[in-house]
């Protein structure tokens, strides 16, 4: 997928979740420009320091056969939310980050692989 598509799709889930999470309080974006600049940030972070964390935790990742890269991804919204503003992009909890990590993740998933589709047609 390309960078921009990747962009606005992250910064789409992160407005959708917020709207999910609207009366809860668990989870909040204050406007769509503050869900494009998250999804910027968190593609800068995962580019620059998510290699670092990911070869530093490769121990504890293996033994859990892969699922502490889940904790990884809450961190690095965790690490977002603190570049971006508590005031404007918040998690209440970092159970709540895992959510949203996981939740994530998987429209990637689904969204990767569609376009993947398409371009072998």
């Amino acid at each position: 997928m390309t960078f921009l598509k990747q962009l606005l799709l992250n910064m789409f889930v992160f407005i959708a979740l917020a709207g999910f999470f609207q009366h809860s309080g668990k989870f909040y974006v204050a406007s769509i420009t503050t869900a494009l600049f998250a999804a910027l940030i968190l593609s800068i972070l995962n580019a620059l320091v998510r290699p670092f964390i990911t070869i530093l935790s490769l121990p504890i990742n293996i033994i859990t056969l892969g699922l502490f890269s889940i904790v990884i991804n809450g961190f690095m919204l965790e690490l977002t939310s603190l570049l971006v503003g508590k005031e404007s992009f918040y998690f209440s909890s970092f159970g709540t980050a895992m959510l949203v990590a996981i939740i994530l993740s998987l429209c990637n998933a689904i969204f990767a692989d569609h376009y993947s589709q398409q371009n072998r047609q």
